[in-house]
């Protein structure tokens, strides 16, 4: 039987109310995201947005891999480090991960002590956090060169299928640029969080308010997403 949506009667007073408050909600982004800054908010949707973009690398690298017709590259071979007289696979790219996951360990407590007002502590948990971050980016670049030095180009691979330097080279790129950035964004706040300028509200951006340490957080979002999207690369490239 037909509801009074359907048959064009009216609708009982409580659901006329009901659907007349959700209306009210989203007509005004003000009270729909009441307790959301406005700052958390454009980080959520650039985020989302950037999941997106990482997610058609990863597809656009599945379907490569799956399509094509020579042998694709063995990554324990590929990504070896010859240490000690041998070869040993992965250890680079499981230190990078280690080092990763770890500055998503000290930025997690970074925010922590910001909402406790602890200027020193979420200074220099910041200032570790950039450092890890340096120290991967520094690796990438090592792995990249070694690469190129063995002859892997975007066009071309000594060890077999020929989409996987582009492959390789456009996904890792645009990851290493997500942290290239992170790390300079971390050292502008942590710089800002030792002078005490959320503290006094010292004029200048993210600063505008005193008091404020939410920025560390939105940091801290970023910063996270960074480590997961390394996470999916890393079972991608070098586990599969």
């Amino acid at each position: 039987m037909a509801g009074p949506e359907l048959t064009g009667a009216p609708l009982p007073e409580s659901r006329l109310t009901r659907w007349r408050s959700i209306v009210s909600d989203w007509a005004a982004d003000q009270r729909t995201f009441k307790h959301v800054s406005w700052g958390k908010s454009m980080m959520w949707i650039f985020l989302l947005s950037d999941t997106f973009i990482f997610s058609c690398f990863l597809l656009s690298y599945m379907t490569v891999r799956m399509s094509t017709t020579v042998p694709w590259p063995n990554p324990s071979e590929v990504f070896a480090l010859h240490l000690f007289g041998q070869n040993i696979p992965l250890i680079l790219i499981a230190i990078m991960t280690f080092v990763l996951i770890t500055s998503s360990g000290t930025m997690a407590m970074a925010v922590n002590f910001a909402y406790r007002r602890n200027r020193r502590k979420t200074a220099i948990l910041m200032l570790v956090t950039a450092l890890l971050g340096a120290a991967f980016v520094g690796m990438q670049a090592y792995e990249w060169t070694k690469l190129i030095e063995e002859g892997v180009r975007p066009w071309k691979n000594p060890w077999g299928a020929p989409q996987f330097g582009s492959t390789f080279f456009m996904v890792t790129g645009f990851h290493g640029t997500h942290v290239t950035f992170g790390v300079i964004f971390l050292l502008i706040v942590a710089r800002k969080v030792w002078r005490g300028d959320f503290d006094t509200g010292r004029r200048g951006f993210f600063t505008s308010r005193s008091g404020n340490y939410e920025i560390v957080e939105i940091t801290g979002l970023y910063w996270h997403f960074v480590d997961l999207v390394w996470v999916l690369i890393f079972a991608f490239f070098y586990l599969w």
